[in-house]
């Protein structure tokens, strides 16, 4: 969606000369003509259905129809034209990647395109497919933006006028796969209170903000810094919004074509409380394996009697003797559940070989899971307060009675409650030093450890 160029009205003349012949010398007055030659042979779903886990040239001379759904009129969309099966209650939708600004002129909002898959290229980004033209890259072919000048052969403006695009009506909990790239409106949004006062997108940049229901579910507003709006302020009330519904992988973006698209104008949720604190959760197990650094985790306990929604937490690693984090943990979406264990992997894959179950969270390498035994460690609620804690922040673990290298740090059997201060008589400490009253045992994986298993 962000652009560093706009090419300007003679590259849109260059694709009307293209489409059809044009009615008069004044550019703002041109349109495309339509084509009945064209006949639809084939489905969304089969073309989707020609791509086998790479990009691939589509050969079949196919035909599919489709309604426009997005605009580049205000700027917040560029290079990329939405199409989905039909204006109201649609299927499925599809992108196909152009080398051309000022497509709107072409391309209206309801229009019905006829597009010609045969030669272009049909490919998958990030979990979504996309058609257009071919960007290779240290020899691997991926799909582009289609050139200017090949628009005219894959896409036209079928006759019979534009329709009426009607969104699809959905709550939080109703998106689903099959509508990305389709005309959404999401109903009871606001945007995320502490994002108020801000501009849609900062500078030239992409910039995504956050929207919110009632019921404290988000989904990303992605904004281009070149939009015509991007330095208006973020609307301050409730209401419904429409847009595009884009998606990366398994998280959905909504990208509205101008601020008419918006209609905050009622009253903002009332505050729910869904973050909650307990002294009843705490770190219960640390490994670094001497036999396998791959195999780390960090262990939680949940000694109570209810679940905990764990919305808000962080666990942060404050590194050798460091004073400031080095690296944190959002455990916000996790649960525990009662009198029980809740587990966070560097290496989730091989987690799961070693130890022979999924970890409840892979995280990345560097991460506060993937200590190498001389870190410091602090569980955090969501209202910032220190509720459990391993180690002395600013001290350097090695040789401590905090060290727990090519070992593992294991919370003693009747301790119940967390501790914002380190108390070495709460926790049995195996590592390769044997110092400060810890045990010389290195821990080899997996025998030695009990993930998932709190005594």
């Amino acid at each position: 969606m962000a652009r560093t160029l706009k090419m300007g009205k003679s590259v849109v003349f260059a694709g009307l000369a293209l489409l059809g012949c044009v009615k008069d010398q004044n550019f703002d007055s041109l349109g495309p003509s339509c084509n009945t030659d064209w006949i639809v042979n084939a489905t969304f779903a089969q073309v989707k259905g020609l791509y086998h886990d790479k990009t691939v040239q589509i050969q079949q001379d196919w035909v599919i129809e489709g309604h426009v759904v997005s605009s580049d009129e205000a700027g917040n969309f560029f290079g990329t034209l939405y199409f989905q099966d039909r204006p109201t209650d649609p299927t499925e939708g599809f992108k196909i990647e152009i080398d051309m600004s000022d497509s709107h002129l072409l391309f209206p909002v309801g229009g019905k395109i006829l597009v010609r898959v045969k030669g272009l290229y049909l490919g998958k980004s990030k979990g979504v497919f996309k058609l257009g033209g071919v960007f290779t890259s240290f020899g691997s072919e991926s799909v582009g933006r289609l050139p200017v000048s090949a628009v005219g052969e894959h896409i036209v403006v079928s006759c019979g006028g534009k329709a009426i695009i009607e969104p699809t009506v959905l709550d939080m909990e109703d998106l689903s796969e099959n509508l990305t790239n389709t005309l959404v409106r999401l109903v009871n949004m606001e945007i995320l209170e502490k994002e108020l006062g801000l501009a849609f997108a900062s500078g030239d940049r992409e910039t995504d903000r956050t929207l919110i229901d009632c019921n404290d579910r988000r989904m990303i507003l992605r904004n281009s810094g070149f939009s015509d709006f991007h330095s208006e302020r973020l609307p301050e009330g409730n209401g419904s919004i429409s847009g595009v519904l884009t998606r990366e992988n398994d998280r959905y973006y909504l990208i509205v074509r101008n601020l008419e698209d918006i209609g905050f104008n009622g009253e903002r949720c009332e505050e729910l409380i869904d973050e909650f604190t307990s002294t009843s959760l705490f770190i219960s197990e640390l490994a670094d394996p001497n036999n396998n650094s791959a195999a780390r985790f960090v262990e939680f306990y949940n000694a109570d009697r209810a679940p905990l929604s764990l919305k808000g937490w962080t666990l942060r690693r404050y590194t050798n003797a460091n004073m400031e984090p080095s690296s944190t943990i959002d455990l916000s979406g996790l649960t525990i559940q009662a009198e029980s264990t809740l587990v966070i992997s560097p290496n989730a894959l091989e987690f799961e070989a070693v130890y022979g179950f999924a970890p409840d969270l892979g995280v990345g390498t560097n991460s506060p899971a993937d200590s190498n035994g001389d870190d410091n460690l602090e569980l955090v609620d969501p209202f910032g307060t220190v509720i459990d804690i391993f180690g002395k922040v600013g001290e350097d673990g090695s040789g401590t009675n905090h060290e727990f290298e090519d070992g593992r740090a294991v919370r003693n059997p009747g301790i119940a409650r967390a501790n914002d201060t380190y108390t070495f008589s709460e926790w049995t400490i195996y590592n390769d030093s044997g110092k400060s009253g810890t045990l010389e045992q290195p821990q080899n994986a997996p025998e030695d450890f009990t993930p998932g298993r709190h005594h």
